[in-house]
């Protein structure tokens, strides 16, 4: 038996095997992800056939590397219940599709079959979790990690391996599309939450890939999209390295030291450099500095996007390879390598260094020894009543109460008519976001639906529209107003979409076309559509206005992926509950919080701006010294970062030190100092509280930022209940990029500053001393 087949040979042995008896031919292969998943089989009645394109593309690369989305479903792929798999027959096709690839191939590679999850598992059946923004306003890392891991087994079980999971990208311009697929504005939020997204797919052990509940995670996108110039999708970063080392790769460090198996590079550029073509970042910090033996996957057709430096296809691969890219999506470019070599762009050692790094993934994952999967399994594990209720609890928690006045919630029996108006209330695709799987009838709830469930018995509730997302059409206007005139309370569910349509038009990596012919006007959000203004769409202000003028008390429900402004409106509604795009359990969640069955907790992972001209309103900038404001309105956030309120009232103690002062050499040397604050929830009812944990550091050689988050801790106290919590700050928290770019401790001061959002705080000085 050859070394490379045999499991007694270790994994560094086997694979030196394989990679000595592979052709230049081969090699290529390995390192292409062309096809489009969905265009490799054909549904045919009960059954499905593989397509010749498929057999094609197994034949030009003497087998394949990866093959992408082939349970992909959406207006893109044109993949629906008719014509896709559903959970019960994925493992039949994925066999058919290895089995084929195993045995009409020289060597008998396996092939990696890799799936789009930002936020579950984009395919028929697939679980949707709450999106990004709605995950970050959880503050809940633990819960997260269980949701993952629940969504992980999901795709193994149907006999995929590999996830592609949004986590890298920090928000400081909420006018691009994306943001949605960010955790937050701040890195140590978005880190611990990277952490848990690859603790929960992937695991926490080195053997765990090779069984049957974990998935290989590739993070993306590695890295600065969130700051893209303007808000528009790929734009530059216009930052420097101290800003990519502050802000954007803590995640990536985070996710690197949890294992993850991949990154992603991003469509952007950083100085000059588009990422694709980064030695700095892909080689130097990703692989020297932090010792990364991962793949790193190119985005759909990005390494294409190179030609604008090289001028053809294969110097565009050549630059891509050796930045550090090991795996294409979709490009033309990484199919002609073996064309680059004969020219001698690139020496087929660098094939070698990417092909290792494929089959390494493939042989931790276990795929050579055992590459095919139960038929059965999926059955049992996709859509489980335990990952249901999960997702129901990451639904409520990802809920921020922004605005209560009088106690407006709950909703209490006096409220005996409802009238439940806008065009989110009873849409459920407007609550799931992009990258989203066409559902199954049936599945999921509306938040008029949840409304209906939670209401007392007796409550009457009304329906209406009112207007919708962005169009201009007055008609539903008048049914509304009428609605809330007859109501005790009015629920406005407003906000956003990245709802696609099947009639849409889409480029050729999937991102949505809009304007100019391109998509209907109702989709706001997601890929490809970045907005100008953050103010409502359409005649969203005016409905709130003219319902808001019966004067019947108005709550605000906010479905949206993106910070929307409303400042010119919200003086109009009693209470606002920022719901983000939450799922398919979402409907249900917001029902029980509006009507008390659950306390909300969620606390927002991104500053609000009161206007996109405020922009940027993040709020770790840096520290100018003295006051900069504008004349027209207040240069702080509308609501700040970490906010939100409760149905209960939480009290915060004043912080207090280990120690008053601690020296560079002790915190070089492990020595840490714990912070101490007492809360107590002063209020009437159970509840959960994030206490927050922030530095402002001065007077240690480089500017640092008005505030930057190092700890938090969730916890949940009944009424009367008090509790002290203790944070740990040592080097990593206190330690700086100083000023010739090396991280270690300096002498400075500290405020350490401790409270339930950015803005509210108790603080307590500690020295740092020479």
């Amino acid at each position: 038996m050859e070394k490379y087949k045999s499991p007694r040979v270790a994994e560094e042995e086997r694979i030196d095997d394989l990679l000595c008896r592979m052709t230049l031919a081969e090699k290529v292969g390995q390192l292409n992800q062309r096809m489009y998943g969905w265009n490799a089989y054909r549904k045919m009645g009960d059954g499905y056939e593989l397509t010749k394109e498929f057999k094609k593309e197994v034949a030009w690369g003497g087998g394949m590397g990866a093959l992408y989305g082939l349970f992909r479903s959406d207006p893109w792929s044109g993949v629906d219940y008719r014509n896709g798999i559903p959970a019960a027959d994925s493992a039949k096709v994925v066999n058919m599709v290895q089995r084929y690839v195993i045995e009409h191939s020289r060597l008998g590679i396996p092939v990696l079959l890799a799936e789009e999850c930002p936020h579950g598992h984009q395919a028929l059946d697939g679980t949707m979790l709450p999106v990004n923004l709605g995950v970050g306003s959880t503050w809940n890392p633990a819960l997260m990690k269980r949701a993952y891991g629940m969504v992980a087994s999901e795709i193994r079980s149907r006999g995929a391996h590999v996830g592609l999971v949004s986590a890298l990208d920090i928000l400081h311009d909420p006018r691009w599309g994306r943001s949605e697929e960010c955790f937050g504005e701040d890195p140590y939020l978005a880190a611990r939450f990277t952490e848990a997204a690859v603790w929960g797919m992937q695991g926490e052990g080195p053997g765990d890939l090779a069984g049957t509940e974990k998935v290989a995670v590739v993070l993306k996108h590695l890295c600065a999209q969130g700051t893209a110039l303007g808000g528009r999708n790929a734009g530059p970063a216009p930052i420097g390295e101290r800003e990519l080392r502050e802000i954007h790769l803590p995640g990536a460090k985070a996710g690197k030291d949890a294992g993850a198996a991949g990154f992603m590079a991003a469509y952007n550029e950083i100085d000059g450099i588009p990422c694709h073509a980064n030695e700095r970042l892909l080689t130097g910090i990703l692989r020297e500095e932090w010792d990364f033996d991962g793949i790193v996957m190119a985005d759909g057709c990005a390494v294409d996007r190179l030609l604008a430096l090289t001028g053809s296809h294969e110097s565009a691969s050549a630059l891509a390879l050796s930045s550090g890219v090991d795996l294409s999506l979709w490009d033309m470019a990484f199919s002609t390598l073996e064309e680059a070599v004969k020219q001698g762009l690139i020496s087929e050692a660098l094939i070698d260094r990417a092909v290792r790094r494929v089959l390494r993934l493939k042989f931790r994952l276990g795929l050579f020894d055992r590459p095919y999967v139960s038929e059965m399994r999926a059955i049992s594990v996709v859509g489980k009543p335990e990952l249901r209720e999960v997702n129901l609890q990451v639904a409520r928690e990802s809920a921020v109460l922004l605005k209560n006045e009088g106690g407006l919630l709950p909703l209490g029996p006096k409220s005996a008519r409802i009238a439940v108006i806008g065009p989110n209330a009873d849409r459920l695709y407007n609550q799931l976001g992009d990258y989203t799987s066409v559902q199954r009838e049936g599945i999921g709830t509306t938040v008029l639906e949840g409304i209906r469930m939670m209401a007392p018995e007796g409550t009457e509730i009304v329906y209406a529209r009112g207007c919708g997302i962005r169009d201009g059409s007055e008609d539903g206007l008048t049914e509304a107003v009428e609605a809330a005139k007859g109501a005790d309370v009015c629920v406005l569910v407003l906000g956003g979409s990245s709802a696609r349509r099947f009639d849409g038009i889409f480029d050729s990596n999937g991102e949505a076309v809009v304007g100019e012919g391109g998509n209907p006007a109702e989709m706001d959000c997601g890929e490809g559509v970045d907005l100008a203004d953050l103010s409502l769409g359409g005649l969203q202000a005016r409905l709130v206005r003219e319902v808001a003028a019966t004067g019947t008390p108005a709550v605000a429900v906010l479905i949206q992926g993106r910070p929307h402004v409303i400042a010119d409106w919200e003086n109009s509604c009693g209470a606002v509950l920022c719901a983000w795009y939450p799922g398919t359990e979402g409907g249900r969640a917001i029902g029980e919080l509006l009507f008390g069955g659950a306390n909300p907790s969620g606390k927002l992972p991104v500053s609000l701006p009161r206007s996109s001209g405020q922009l940027p309103v993040y709020y770790n900038q840096k520290d100018p010294g003295r006051p900069r404001v504008y004349v027209d309105m207040p240069s702080a956030a509308l609501y700040p970062f970490g906010y939100g309120l409760s149905y209960t009232e939480f009290e915060y103690g004043e912080p207090r030190l280990s120690q008053p002062d601690i020296s560079v050499a002790a915190l070089e040397e492990g020595s840490r100092v714990a912070v101490t604050v007492r809360l107590q929830n002063k209020g009437s009812r159970i509840g959960a509280e994030t206490v927050q944990l922030y530095i402002r550091a001065r007077e240690s050689g480089i500017t640092r930022r008005l505030a930057e988050l190092k700890a938090f801790r969730k916890l949940e106290l009944a009424p009367g209940e008090q509790r002290d919590i203790t944070f740990s700050l040592g080097k990593e928290e206190l330690a700086v990029w100083k000023p010739d770019m090396t991280f270690g401790v300096v002498p400075c001061r500290v405020t350490i500053m401790v409270g339930g959002n950015s803005r509210d705080t108790r603080g307590v000085e500690l020295w740092v001393t020479g």
